[in-house]
């Protein structure tokens, strides 16, 4: 795979940071994206250097409305793009639906659903423009929660998820004649910060004993379902949303 490229949004920690050592491992080069983590992207920086991949890191909003094309000018400049995958979301505080904000709202949509489409769309246009290939992957990062609701908890994450599960199957149709492959993995409660920045930081300690194994996931086992998709292995996968939560249906 020398000479290609991925772009993961949210890498600089959780499961965006599993994703990257993954892809970089298969020889990818890989450009991510962080907005205020900066000791973490500093950490994933040095970590590359030292195993000697090649990854650049983009600090910005995600939804800025030059990021999508900032981060697949960046990726070009690297080799030839070949897989994104669409990691970074936000919840806002958990909480019943009448306590969240309008603020918080626009957010998380934003985040996860709005910057999503605008990245597949941007990535999608110059894929359609160049040579066709057969390996190349969108892999969008849902959440249980986008079946499940989290009622009580952040039904406007789970909206944004859902979404991103639509945006998944309709996309996937959609370009399959040019030979693009678009997936989503769709996490059970993970031991990430994610939680933390809810406001709830035993919540994945909490929910994960609750699963048929009993445990929250790793952010390493989800970022396995991530690489396999992306992989010459899922060649004849397209449109599919891979369940990773410990048994929770």
């Amino acid at each position: 795979m020398t000479g290609t490229v991925a772009i993961v949004t949210g890498g600089s920690r959780g499961i965006g940071r599993a994703v990257l050592r993954r892809l970089t491992r298969r020889g990818h080069a890989v450009v991510f994206t962080y907005t205020t983590d900066e000791r973490g992207a500093d950490d994933v920086l040095t970590e590359a250097a030292e195993s000697g991949a090649t990854v650049r890191a983009l600090r910005g909003d995600i939804t800025a409305a030059d990021a999508p094309a900032r981060l697949a000018d960046a990726a070009d400049e690297l080799g030839e793009l070949t897989v994104l995958v669409n990691n970074a979301g936000v919840t806002g505080p958990i909480g019943p639906l009448r306590t969240v904000t309008d603020a918080t709202i626009a957010r998380v949509l934003d985040v996860n659903l709005g910057a999503t489409l605008r990245l597949c769309r941007e990535v999608v246009g110059r894929w359609e423009s160049r040579a066709v290939r057969d390996d190349r992957s969108i892999v969008n990062v849902s959440s249980i929660a986008a079946r499940t609701g989290a009622p009580g908890e952040y039904v406007w994450y789970a909206a944004s998820k859902a979404g991103v599960e639509a945006l998944t199957v309709g996309l996937a149709n959609e370009v399959a004649p040019r030979r693009i492959r678009v997936n989503g993995v769709s996490p059970g409660t993970t031991a990430t910060t994610i939680h933390a920045r809810a406001g709830r930081p035993d919540r994945a300690a909490e929910v994960g004993a609750r699963t048929p194994l009993g445990r929250p996931g790793d952010p390493d086992e989800i970022a396995a379902a991530v690489e396999w998709l992306v992989s010459g292995d899922a060649g004849y996968v397209t449109g599919s949303i891979i369940d990773v939560t410990g048994g929770i249906r």
